[in-house]
């Protein structure tokens, strides 16, 4: 690397694109930059033209077609992973979703539990898949199962008191289709994230009501941990949203989207756990909170022989 920056003083436009080419590949174009910045070389009038052609490029995936981006920049580390924190950060969530999962089917919960611990791990894939690539395409793969999983969610908090069994699921299923389509003919980011947080707001109320109906202290301390992971994860996926100027032009970047998917992957994790502990109450399972070698809570139940 010594031998490049030596280079860097005498070095054309087109040296300096070969350069930071070879920095890119081999994880120091943050540095190339900087030292491009410091030596105040004269073409550093096309700094942002030099990195944009850089990013453009090197990427394996073409041109970002999504319709929006993070506070991180593209292809550091690899030419196959656009947001490599970004993306990294959803292996916790799928790792929470198959502990849970593997839970749910050693003790024979309802269907609805396999399919929501599904449902999480599909939902961290997708977003991986879309952070690596910033392709419209991934984006929905990331945003349509982002809408499928909270309408599981509105199943499972309202069901129990639903008086017509089929009428909800078949609702929430054509509804959930329709978006899927809808979703992949139009693009529009302020109203995704509008509707978004709408079904995360009618889920509150419900989860706030069992959370108060529920005597057990473990379970009570579970939807603690599940509500500070959701107003954690919030800040950092404002914060990452709406301080990303003054984070790109700091010495650090705080990667506060891929926190916001850790805490998310936390936050599903424990909205799942307290859900089944309040379904398992609901059928008499006698349910208990206990710990994965005494740190992850999970549920075990004592179903009556009858069942």
């Amino acid at each position: 690397m010594g031998n490049g920056w030596a280079r860097l003083g005498g070095c054309s436009y087109g040296n300096v694109i070969e350069l930071l080419f070879d920095y890119n590949r081999d994880g120091y174009f943050q540095k190339a930059l900087f030292i491009l910045e410091t030596f105040g070389l004269d073409f550093m009038v096309r700094f942002s033209e030099v990195r944009r052609m850089a990013d453009g490029m090197s990427s394996f995936w073409g041109p970002v077609t999504s319709t929006t981006e993070w506070c991180e920049t593209n292809y550091v580390y690899s030419s196959y992973i656009a947001e490599f924190y970004n993306t990294i950060s959803n292996i916790p969530c799928i790792l929470l979703a198959l502990i849970g999962l593997i839970n749910a089917l050693r003790q024979r919960f309802e269907k609805r539990f396999t399919v929501l611990h599904i449902s999480n791990m599909i939902l961290a894939i997708g977003s991986m898949l879309f952070h690596a690539t910033l392709q419209h395409v991934q984006q929905q793969s990331d945003e349509t199962p982002m809408v499928w999983e909270m309408l599981l969610y509105l199943y499972i908090l309202y069901s129990p008191d639903w008086h017509y069994r089929s009428t909800m699921p078949t609702f929430l299923f054509l509804y959930g289709a329709a978006f899927a389509v809808a979703h992949s003919q139009i693009r529009f980011r302020i109203g995704f994230q509008v509707h978004y947080m709408i079904l995360c707001l009618l889920c509150i109320p419900r989860m706030y009501k069992y959370y108060i109906y529920t005597q057990d202290v473990s379970a009570k301390r579970v939807a603690k941990l599940y509500a500070a992971t959701l107003f954690v994860g919030s800040l950092c996926w404002l914060f990452d949203r709406l301080m990303c100027k003054e984070i790109s032009s700091g010495p650090f970047n705080p990667q506060g989207h891929a926190l916001w998917h850790v805490l998310m992957g936390f936050n599903s994790y424990f909205a799942n756990t307290f859900l089944m502990f309040c379904r398992a109450q609901q059928r008499g399972w006698n349910p208990k909170i206990v710990h994965l070698m005494g740190i992850l809570p999970y549920v075990k139940i004592k179903k009556p022989k009858s069942q």
